[in-house]
């Protein structure tokens, strides 16, 4: 499945950043690290920048676990609304021209706030169901469902084959 490039890769760093939010030992190398997988140009992080950048991630945390697509559009407003995004074209790095939600003198901070809240805008708008959290009972990881048929429930195979595995040990034992 392709997503509009804006949206997909926003909503992919919204998903691993609401992932990486809900650990406790965060370093501020690895919130970074999230920005980066996704072709994020980043400064070094201060602790303190991490620590916002997280407290962010858990506010989009609550955007992959809505129910329903009318939660979802009121939550992702919230976030637009604190991310203040003004859209405008940017080209840097040797890159195309290509769509920014933040000024170019925007902080780290405000970087990831308007990456995340505009490529999860995209999504809701376009997918709205393709955003879920793993169904594997205490993973939890936040993902962007881009299989072709739209009914992803685990973050990866390997979830999933637990318990697929652990539903058939059950079925054995109770036939």
């Amino acid at each position: 499945m392709h997503f509009n490039p804006y949206g997909g890769a926003g909503a992919q760093v919204a998903a691993d950043l609401a992932t990486l939010a809900q650990r406790d030992d965060v370093t501020a190398a690895e919130v970074r690290a999230v920005g980066q997988a996704h072709d994020m140009v980043l400064p070094r992080i201060a602790a303190d920048e991490a620590a916002r950048i997280l407290a962010w991630g858990r506010r989009l945390h609550r955007v992959f676990v809505a129910e329903t697509t009318a939660e979802r559009v009121d939550l992702v407003n919230e976030l637009l609304a604190v991310a203040a995004c003004r859209p405008n074209i940017a080209s840097h790095d040797g890159k195309a021209p290509h769509l920014h939600y933040s000024s170019e003198g925007a902080d780290v901070v405000e970087r990831f706030h308007a990456y995340t809240a505009g490529g999860l805008a995209h999504l809701v708008c376009e997918e709205p169901h393709r955003l879920g959290v793993c169904a594997r009972e205490g993973c939890g990881v936040a993902f962007v469902d881009t299989s072709r048929n739209g009914r992803r429930r685990f973050c990866s195979t390997r979830c999933g084959t637990r318990v697929n595995v652990a539903d058939h040990r059950a079925r054995q034992l109770a036939g």
